[in-house]
């Protein structure tokens, strides 16, 4: 199992809205493809942040989920939608160790 840890820098003021076109239009189709672990918002570091974590097999699970994901015309009509807020993104791949509950 891996773990994408993706942040997205929002407008600031824009996280709320953000969030909610996310959570109303978004979350269900990009669930399709990948397990939510969960989403937070930041309240230290790089402020105006949301970070997501997400849980895949393995690389090559999480390339292709995310090749179908750009094919869905779900999500190729809602992702226009959330660009306007970003700022930055980034992700981070986290691999669990032999010890974490998280494998």
């Amino acid at each position: 199992m891996i773990y994408e840890h993706r942040t997205y820098q929002i407008q600031a003021g824009k996280a709320g809205e953000f969030l909610k076109i996310y959570e109303t239009e978004g979350v269900g189709i990009i669930t399709r493809y990948a397990k939510l672990i969960g989403c937070w918002t930041k309240e230290t570091g790089v402020l105006n942040s949301v970070v997501f974590i997400w849980a895949y097999d393995d690389f090559a699970h999480r390339t292709a989920q995310r090749q179908k994901l750009a094919q869905d015309q779900e999500w190729a009509a809602f992702s226009p939608k959330i660009l306007p807020f970003l700022v930055h993104q980034e992700s981070i791949f986290l691999t669990p160790v032999a010890f974490s509950p998280l494998k």
